[in-house]
């Protein structure tokens, strides 16, 4: 045993003192070291500048020829870090090919194809596409991937080359097995790759199970073909391996989830796929992956228009989840089934069973979803029992899970209104509870709807408020509360009980809620009650001698304001403030109008907004430079809708471009753009309708979706009834139109014979048009062509949107205003009506009209509902107020009595006239 000792002594002693080996092994760790250093603050975020990149990209370099395989494999991962911000990195290209070469070592090669795909050129692509061919179908799975991952991010610098890799590509998404595609080291392997490195180094490649290189394929496939729908839907059902699943030739569980997401884009772009589609993923429900099980149920559950009776398997699956040991598992069925419950409740209600089970899960995520489900496919008899479980538990989990539970409750209140007691107790409960912004915020949310929703809970829903802002640390809460107070207050039975609290908040808050408090304090004032108005002038009085200038100015001018009616009704009791953009588009045309020089600028033509509509309005990105204007046809997500005010000062610009139409004056309106063919036609045409005070402009936006054709003296033909009271101008056609300028517009003007009346017309439209197709050759047109034209939708001009624009007003008071204006009441019979909704829906369709009071929401099931619609008349012709009283009755629908007021007698018969056709 001491001799073992002693010489084992000598061994680990010779070791350390041999300074050959020692400094053979200090260098490359050392070398290591830093590399390994330097990718990490590149990581982390850490900016180089182009010389240091430089300096560092040529000093890693040397390194090139160093034996050790594990430097090596970190030197590549440094050279693809630094050539983003390095120069010249093009001139280690023949290094970094070296050894892509089929004597190279294997473990060389992945690193060497996915630096070289960063520092080369895209015109130097083609010249390595034979290698990166050969290694897509490599039998090493490493190599095979890196030069499909390689592919994909070379594909949007050099589409051309990367599409004609497309078969290799298929050939490693249909690997049969890893025996003879991945492990084998046979000498007649493809160009020679693969089995003569092995032999060369001695490394064996180990036979692959997880099939990752189909995953890497069947990505680089879709980037190829995403253009080509049909290709897609082909790729699809060829791998989907049948309604039963068990012919597909992917065995690696990411791809056929990937395959799941291609398949579901699919439906979504094109519904008529969908039948065919879901066999497809009812097949996948069986697959012997969990990954792909999951996958599947999932997209079934959120396809648009699915029926119930589709979702039955994919809910089955999702219930065997509910009961699986892995948490995973049962927290993604619960999630997927709580979003399901939204417009599916009778579907989910059958998981109820094994819902109620997961209450009590240790992992609170899962018993978060499992009882918001349970909340939404509930009937009214569970909701006190699901309650009483839910506050067991609150104070366990956190602030994200909580949002979720009182987001459950918020529509909870709405379904079943006699319960509100219950949960406005809880919400009021949780509310005095320790959370964050997102937490509270969400709570008052709910109480806020419950205010509007449900009348029997406002009184106790206010005092629950006005309990919380004695303690609210949330600066933006409080002012909404204090907002609302001045709103919902003066309504109530008993006023003056909200009024300590409000000025409790004048005492003891920061500047900006002190100046909420006092504009709510305000809106009591102008109550018909002697002695309350006494005694807010008394508090208003007080905030004079506030140290923020904001409160001050505020107090000072509301004493002044509610001693007169007029003025008080102007600036405190109408909510509504001018619309900001069509504001500027007003202004705009205004200072481009010489003519309108001479007079004042007509502020009432501006419409009006509430200040709900004017906060979304200013958060809503803007997209003015986007109208009419060709686009790159991007995956981008699509902007918002603008409204038609957001676009009028790009029309604006637009049209004073136009020489033809200069003279006509300002704009008064221009409506919003209005598609009139299908989305997959092969001319996708919209109109958009300009009215100026003497004529009507219609402009098309015309888009050729074909490549190989072109059209040219593009221009649409437009037929008016024969007493329209319109006369046709002039066309300004498109000259040329291809693909690649698409949309062209053209336009067509008409003079109106009558300018002070309001015509509404039909009118039958065509394109007409030369077509000639594209020599493949030149890319130049054919000389000869031929006319044709297509058939277009009709192009209504109509009150609503043309003449008519929505504008928010306090009805009440417009209403008294009115009275002694023009004045017309029609009564009609709604037979085809089903409901009171739906006819609401058709009225606020038709007229374009803004509803007010959420009158545009009736209750369910009521059979008496008044609808409250304001509006402008464009061309200065002030406002327009329409009350629509309505009955329903079964088998007779909705008898509806429309009264109209407005400044003009033109409006008010122009609204009677839309309604009776």
């Amino acid at each position: 045993m001491a001799a073992f000792s002693k010489k084992e002594e000598e061994g680990i002693s010779s070791y350390y003192n041999n300074k050959t080996t020692v400094i053979q092994e200090a260098r490359p760790r050392k070398c290591r070291a830093l590399l390994t250093r330097i990718v990490y603050l590149l990581y982390i975020g850490e900016n180089l500048g182009t010389q240091e990149a430089t300096s560092l990209f040529f000093g890693t370099t040397k390194l090139f020829q160093h034996k050790d395989s594990a430097l090596r494999q970190m030197v590549y991962l440094s050279i693809k870090e630094l050539a983003v911000s390095a120069e010249d990195v093009i001139m280690v290209t023949s290094s970094i090919m070296k050894d892509m070469q089929p004597n190279s070592e294997v473990i060389y090669r992945p690193n060497a194809i996915r630096a070289l795909c960063r520092i080369i050129d895209p015109s130097m692509v083609q010249g390595v596409e034979r290698f990166f061919k050969a290694a897509i179908v490599d039998r090493t799975p490493s190599i095979s991937s890196a030069a499909l991952v390689s592919s994909y991010h070379l594909f949007p610098f050099a589409k051309d080359v990367v599409k004609r890799w497309v078969n290799e590509a298929q050939e490693a998404v249909n690997a049969k097995s890893s025996a003879n595609f991945f492990g084998s080291t046979s000498p007649g392997s493809y160009l020679g790759f693969g089995s003569s490195s092995s032999m060369n180094s001695g490394y064996q490649p180990m036979p692959s199970t997880s099939y990752i290189v189909q995953y890497h394929a069947l990505g680089l496939l879709y980037l190829i073909r995403r253009q080509d729908r049909m290709a897609v839907t082909k790729m699809i059902q060829q791998l989907g391996g049948g309604k039963s699943g068990s012919g597909t030739p992917l065995k690696n569980p990411m791809a056929l989830c990937m395959l799941i997401r291609y398949a579901a884009r699919v439906v979504e772009e094109d519904p008529n796929v969908q039948r065919q589609m879901l066999d497809l993923l009812e097949g996948w429900l069986r697959h012997k992956s969990d990954m792909v099980n999951f996958e599947a149920a999932r997209v079934i559950c959120e396809m648009k228009n699915v029926p119930s009776t589709q979702l039955t398997k994919s809910i089955a699956v999702l219930q065997l989840f509910l009961s699986s040991p892995k948490p995973t598992l049962k927290f993604a069925a619960a999630r997927t089934l709580a979003s399901l419950a939204l417009t599916h409740p009778t579907s989910v209600a059958t998981c109820n069973v094994d819902l109620e089970n997961l209450i009590s899960d240790t992992n609170r995520g899962v018993a978060t979803y499992a009882i918001t489900t349970l909340l939404k496919t509930g009937n009214e008899a569970s909701v006190d029992r699901l309650m009483k479980q839910i506050t067991g538990f609150m104070s366990e989990i956190s602030d994200e899970f909580k949002v979720i539970i009182v987001d459950a409750i918020r529509s909870l209140c709405l379904k079943f209104p006699a319960k509100h007691a219950s949960m406005l107790g809880f919400l009021s409960g949780v509310l005095r509870d320790e959370g964050g912004y997102d937490f509270k915020r969400a709570v008052v949310e709910a109480i806020f709807d419950m205010i509007k929703y449900i009348r029997e809970s406002k009184e106790q829903a206010l005092s629950h408020l006005c309990e919380f802002i004695e303690d609210c640390e949330f600066t933006k809460l409080s002012v909404r509360i204090l907002h609302l107070l001045g709103i919902e207050g003066p309504k109530a039975p008993q006023p003056s009980k909200y009024i300590r609290f409000i000025y409790n908040r004048v005492v003891l808050e920061n500047a900006t809620v002190r100046a909420a408090a006092v504009g709510s304090l305000a809106k009591f004032g102008i109550i018909d009650d002697v002695k309350l108005k006494k005694s807010i002038g008394v508090l208003l009085n007080r905030c004079l001698d506030d140290v923020d200038d904001e409160v001050r100015d505020r107090a000072a001018l509301y004493l002044k304001v509610i001693e007169e009616r007029r003025l008080a009704e102007t600036y405190v009791k109408d909510d509504s403030v001018l619309s900001l953009s069509a504001l500027e588009s007003k202004l705009v045309a205004y200072m481009k109008d010489a003519d309108a020089a001479d007079q004042p600028f007509d502020v009432s033509s501006v419409p009006k907004v509430s200040r709900e509509q004017a906060a979304q309005e200013a958060a809503r990105p803007s997209s003015l430079d986007t109208i009419g204007t060709p686009v790159t046809r991007t995956e981008t997500p699509a902007p918002p809708p603008q409204s038609a005010e957001e676009t009028q000062s790009a029309f604006i610009q637009r049209l004073s471009q136009v020489p033809e139409l200069a003279n006509y004056g300002a704009v008064i309106n221009s409506s919003k753009p209005v598609q009139l063919t299908e989305k997959e036609t092969e001319y996708q045409v919209s109109c958009v309708k300009h009215v100026f005070r003497e004529h009507i402009v219609f402009q098309f936006n015309v888009s050729n979706t074909m490549p190989d054709t072109i059209l040219e003296q593009v221009s649409v033909i437009m037929q008016p009834p024969d007493d329209s009271g319109l006369a046709e101008d002039f066309i300004i056609p498109v000259p040329s139109l291809s693909s690649a300028n698409s949309p062209g517009v053209v336009y067509v003007s008409f003079t109106r014979d009558a300018p002070e009346e309001y015509v509404t017309a039909s009118f039958q439209c065509g394109l007409k048009f030369i077509s000639k197709e594209v020599d493949p050759a030149t890319g130049e047109p054919e000389a000869d062509g031929y006319e044709d034209e297509y058939q277009l939708e009709e192009v209504e001009l109509a009150a609503g949107g043309d003449y008519i624009i929505p504008s928010y007003s306090n009805f009440a008071s417009e209403w008294d205003r009115l009275r002694t204006g023009a004045s017309i009441t029609e009564t009609f019979t709604l037979s085809s009506m089903e409901s009171i909704k739906a006819a609401c829906d058709s009225i606020v369709e038709l007229l374009k009209m803004e509803p007010l009071g959420g009158s545009q929401n009736p209750a369910a099931g009521t059979t008496v509902h008044t609808l409250q619609l304001s509006g402008l008349l464009t061309g200065g012709g002030g406002k327009i107020l329409a009350r629509c009283r309505m009955t329903y009755s079964r088998g007779e629908g909705v008898t509806l009595e429309v009264g109209v007021r407005g400044e003009k007698v033109e409006g008010c018969q122009l609204v009677i006239t839309a309604i009776g056709g």
